[in-house]
């Protein structure tokens, strides 16, 4: 059976687990979390980063060539065209999607995060002890603010940040007007992409994730809530009704690498 190396909360995961349940795969899923187990990965992949999918004795890195990879050796309901124009158009628009949304959806979380201490609190796993929940509720909005600056999240940073997922999503909502796909009549990996990505924007209302219930259908203030995008949202609702699998139990963990990387 195939095996993914994977953080829950990734997005990036997530792109790799709605394209195996798009293809109709079977799959073990590891937890990664902080750990020992960062060595163990780096041992096994020569990196630490996460999602790694396990195929057998080979480990593909990175999502992208986890999807390429799925293409080419499981080609049923495959994810890039044949055809060059609408192949260079998908492939274009997953490249777009993993450095925008992608990256500025994490700081735009972030930001979402530092200004609400329950949307802070019910990011935390179910298994998070109480008492640890009210103290991560409890650290003060400057002081996050202030870990903001050492990753590069600084209040204008993250300020453009949502400045360009509004373009984003209200480019996204002008296209999907008038077609059921981003590049034409049939799903590709460039939707599977932008839907998958779009996760930390606003989480779904079905359980998918193994995620707090309180996160489903939350997002980030100004993004999640706006009307003027509406139309993605409920097409990403739609897309994820098609093709990913309702989560029916717990992600399997083992004695797996860990990591907290992603991408």
């Amino acid at each position: 059976m195939l095996e993914l190396y994977q953080w829950e909360l990734s997005h990036y995961s997530e792109k790799v687990r709605l394209i195996l349940d798009y293809k109709g795969l079977n799959y073990r899923k590891i937890e990664v979390t902080p750990g020992m187990g960062q060595v163990d990965l780096f041992r096994l992949t020569g990196q630490k980063q996460v999602p790694v999918l396990k195929d057998g004795s080979r480990y593909i890195v990175d999502s992208t060539e986890i999807a390429k990879y799925l293409d080419l050796e499981y080609p049923e309901r495959p994810l890039i065209p044949q055809d060059p124009k609408k192949r260079g158009l998908c492939l274009l628009m997953e490249e777009w999607a993993d450095e925008s949304i992608g990256i500025k959806g994490r700081k735009a979380l972030f930001s979402a995060i530092s200004q609400d201490q329950n949307f802070r609190k019910s990011l935390l796993p179910n298994s998070t002890p109480d008492i640890f929940k009210t103290l991560v509720a409890g650290v003060p909005s400057d002081v996050l603010t202030v870990l903001g600056f050492g990753v590069g999240y600084s209040p204008d940073v993250i300020k453009s940040a949502i400045a360009d997922l509004k373009q984003d999503l209200e480019s996204l909502t002008l296209i999907l007007a008038d077609s059921p796909y981003l590049t034409g009549d049939e799903p590709t990996l460039a939707d599977l992409a932008v839907a998958s990505l779009s996760i930390l924007l606003k989480f779904p209302e079905v359980p998918y994730l193994d995620l707090p219930a309180g996160l489903r259908g939350k997002g980030v203030p100004g993004l999640a809530d706006n009307p003027d995008y509406e139309l993605f949202f409920s097409w990403r609702d739609r897309l994820y009704a098609q093709f990913r699998k309702p989560l029916i139990s717990l992600p399997t963990s083992g004695s797996a690498p860990t990591a907290i990387q992603i991408d």
